[in-house]
This record gives structure tokens, C-alpha cells and sequence, in this order.
């Protein structure tokens, strides 16, 4: 199996800054993605950018410019460094990971969710 763990919510103004971290562990090969999605009170999950191991990123339209993904592939982490924080970004963030796995010799593939972490912009 593959945990995620995230770090880093928190309450801030509008107009401030967070930054969220991510580390998978388990008996991981390799991973292929990894993401950071997020739910607000009411509505749907909704991806918020993700990073392939070449790093190659992809952004919601409502966060491009002010957010920014990165992930270091040695530790297995991913983070998200979040600038000029709205209000509409309170949710629940999520981080995501895809690839492969190995338990008894045997490879398998993965999608594993971390348990979420809040972020709150409220002044």
C-alpha cells in the first residue's frame, strides 16, 4: 500500500500565502503523477494541478499564475506553493499520487489519496 501524507493548511487573509507538502511511502517503483486536488463545502473534488515525473505541470485556469507545483522524486514529495490566496480557495486539499507498486515480487499499479488538509482564506 501507498500512504500520503500532506502538511501545511492552515488560516490566512486573502492575499496571503501557503505552502503544502505531500510525502508518499510504501514499497513505490515509481510514480508517475502526482497531484493536488480540492473540495470545498458543497461541491464536487476538482483537480487543482498535478506534475508528471518528467515534470511536465497542468493548472485550473482559476489558479494559474498563483500557484505553483513542484515535487522533488527522491523524497516522493510533492508540494504546492499557493500566492495571493481568495477566498474561494478554502477547501479541503488533497494530495493524489499514480504509479507502480511492488508487494510479493509482484508489480501492481497505484492511486492512492491522501486525507486531506484545510485551508481557510478569511480575513
Amino acid at each position: 500500500q501507498v500512504q500520503l501524507v500532506e502538511s501545511g493548511g492552515g488560516l490566512v487573509q486573502p492575499g496571503g500565502s501557503l505552502r503544502l507538502a505531500c510525502k508518499a511511502s510504501g514499497s513505490i517503483v515509481s510514480i508517475n503523477a502526482m497531484g493536488w486536488y480540492r473540495q470545498a463545502p458543497g461541491k464536487q473534488r476538482e483537480m487543482v494541478a498535478v506534475i508528471t515525473s518528467g515534470g511536465s505541470t497542468n493548472y485550473a485556469d482559476s489558479v494559474k499564475g498563483r500557484f505553483t507545483i513542484s515535487r522533488d522524486n527522491a523524497k516522493n514529495m510533492v508540494y504546492l506553493q499557493m500566492n495571493s490566496l481568495k477566498p474561494e480557495d478554502t477547501a479541503v486539499y488533497y494530495c493524489n499520487a499514480v504509479g507502480i507498486t511492488k508487494s510479493d515480487y509482484v508489480f501492481h499499479n497505484f492511486n492512492s489519496w491522501g486525507l486531506g488538509t484545510q485551508v481557510s482564506v478569511s480575513s
